[in-house]
C-alpha cells in the first residue's frame, strides 16, 4: 500500500468516527456546550472546514494559512441546523480528500509553507492526521457524555477487550491496513 493510500484511510476513519457520532445525537445536541469555555460539536466542525480549507485550497502553491480564512469566527455559533452543519462537514473533507488524491510519492519531500514556516508535504499531512483526529476525539467525547447510557460504543467495548484479542488472534497473520476493520466494524453499526 502506498504511503498516500495509507493515510487516505486513515483519514477516513476518523470522518466516519465523526459521522457515527453525529447519527446518534439529536439536533439539538449538536449545538449544546458542556462548559461555557468549550465548543459544541457544531463549531468543531465549523473550525474543521475552515482548517481543511485553508490547507488543502492549492496547498502546493499558496500558504496553508489563507488570507480568507477567518479562524476567530470559526468558534462563534454560526450553523445553524444539522444540515449545515454536514454540509460544511462534507465540503472540508471534500477538499481534504481531493488533495490528498493530487499527492505523489515525489510530491512528499517538496516544502510548503503553513504560517510562513516551511514543512514538507509529509510533515504538512502528518500534522493534519494529528489536529483532525484530536477535534474528532472532542466530538465523540461530547457524543458520550451528551447520549451517557444511551450511547452506542465505536470502539472495543468496555470488558470486550479479551473477546475482540480472541477474535483478532484467531484469524491468520497477515499484512494489510489497519483502518479496513475498523471501518467495516463501524460500518455494520446502526
Amino acid at each position: 500500500m502506498s504511503a498516500i493510500k495509507g493515510i487516505i484511510s486513515q483519514f477516513e476513519y476518523y470522518k466516519l468516527l465523526g459521522e457515527k457520532t453525529f447519527s446518534q445525537m439529536e439536533d439539538e445536541q449538536l449545538f449544546i456546550k458542556l462548559s461555557p469555555e468549550s465548543n459544541s460539536i457544531a463549531i468543531i466542525v465549523q473550525h474543521l472546514h475552515g482548517n481543511m480549507l485553508s490547507r488543502w485550497t492549492d496547498f502546493m502553491n499558496t500558504d496553508g494559512e489563507k488570507e480568507w480564512r477567518q479562524r476567530d469566527e470559526e468558534f462563534e455559533v454560526v450553523i445553524q441546523s444539522r444540515s449545515n452543519m454536514m454540509a460544511k462537514w462534507n465540503d472540508g473533507w471534500s477538499c481534504l480528500f481531493q488533495a490528498l488524491a493530487s499527492v505523489r510519492t515525489d510530491d512528499l519531500q517538496s516544502i510548503i509553507y503553513i504560517r510562513n514556516i516551511g514543512l514538507t508535504v509529509e510533515d504538512a499531512i502528518y500534522r493534519q492526521l494529528a489536529h483532525y483526529p484530536y477535534h474528532i476525539g472532542q466530538i465523540v467525547f461530547i457524543g458520550k457524555v451528551l447520549k451517557d447510557n444511551h450511547w452506542q460504543n465505536l470502539s472495543i467495548a468496555k470488558s470486550g477487550s479479551k473477546q475482540y484479542n480472541d477474535e483478532k488472534f484467531s484469524n491468520q497473520s497477515s499484512i494489510k491496513d489497519y483502518t479496513e476493520d475498523l471501518v467495516k466494524a463501524l460500518k455494520d453499526k446502526p
